[in-house]
């Protein structure tokens, strides 16, 4: 690590990000540091990160698009994940500050000598090499694919369907696939309301089911069904143990 400490500071209100400047400055002799950068969003925050150059970040909780908890979980997916600090005005979010492993939780107003408490548990960690945890507390909105050394963002609302393929699972979208480094299971449990299982194998959003049609006869004279998906001209099988599933779905939506 450089002496002075390489900080981003994310938070949507410039004024915040001024705020924080100031304190830093005013801490300066005892923990040096210096900004390489801000970002207004944790869109823009996660692709400045990816540059790898930064120590610390700190990040405001509440923004909108993509909220600072869900920052820090794909943060933790970088080579080089920086340590991070959450800054907010809202204490209820520190149980799953620390649960993603956050090296401090800092609430608005922020003093200075609790800012230079933080930077200074981050110079005595910046060896170790700090990385978040996976948490389910949160929902998220976006999925994370590690591609040619980059972070690619998979909205969830535009998955049609996640398929289990070996160690990987696919999510398709209707302009592509994303092969994800999660388990069917975990993403099963996170997005229930959203996702339905029709296969063993395989999970469609309940949204873009429009109906059913009769497979192929196997041969065994009983009735095998598939999923017509809106977005999509593929057809997915359903399993005897999902039929049920995938028949209440469409009474439902009719």
């Amino acid at each position: 690590m450089s002496e002075a400490l390489r900080l981003l500071l994310v938070d949507d209100e410039a004024p915040a990000r001024a705020r924080l400047r100031d304190l830093l400055g005013d801490i300066a002799a005892e923990v040096p540091s210096t900004v390489v950068a801000e970002a207004a969003d944790g869109f823009a925050a996660l692709e400045r990160a990816q540059a790898g150059d930064l120590d610390v970040a700190l990040i405001d909780i509440r923004m909108p698009g993509m909220d600072g908890v869900e920052l820090a979980r794909h943060l933790a997916r970088l080579p080089s994940t920086p340590a991070v600090i959450f800054v907010t005005a809202f204490d209820q979010y520190a149980v799953q500050a620390f649960e993603l492993a956050a090296l401090d939780y800092l609430v608005k107003p922020v003093r200075a000598t609790r800012l230079a408490d933080a930077l200074r548990k981050a110079r005595r960690h910046a060896d170790d090499a700090v990385r978040l945890e996976k948490s389910a507390l949160a929902i998220r909105q976006n999925l994370s694919c590690l591609e040619r050394g980059r972070i690619l963002l998979v909205p969830v609302a535009e998955i049609l369907y996640l398929k289990a393929e070996q160690k990987y699972v696919t999510a398709h979208t209707a302009g592509r696939e994303y092969l994800l480094e999660e388990s069917l299971v975990h993403l099963e449990a996170e997005f229930s309301e959203r996702f339905l299982r029709i296969h063993r194998n395989c999970l469609v959003a309940r949204a873009v089911v429009t109906g059913v049609e009769r497979a192929a006869d196997e041969g065994d004279g009983e009735a095998h069904w598939q999923v017509i998906l809106d977005g999509t001209t593929e057809r997915l099988p359903v399993s005897r143990r999902q039929w049920a599933q995938v028949k209440t779905l469409l009474k439902l939506a009719g």
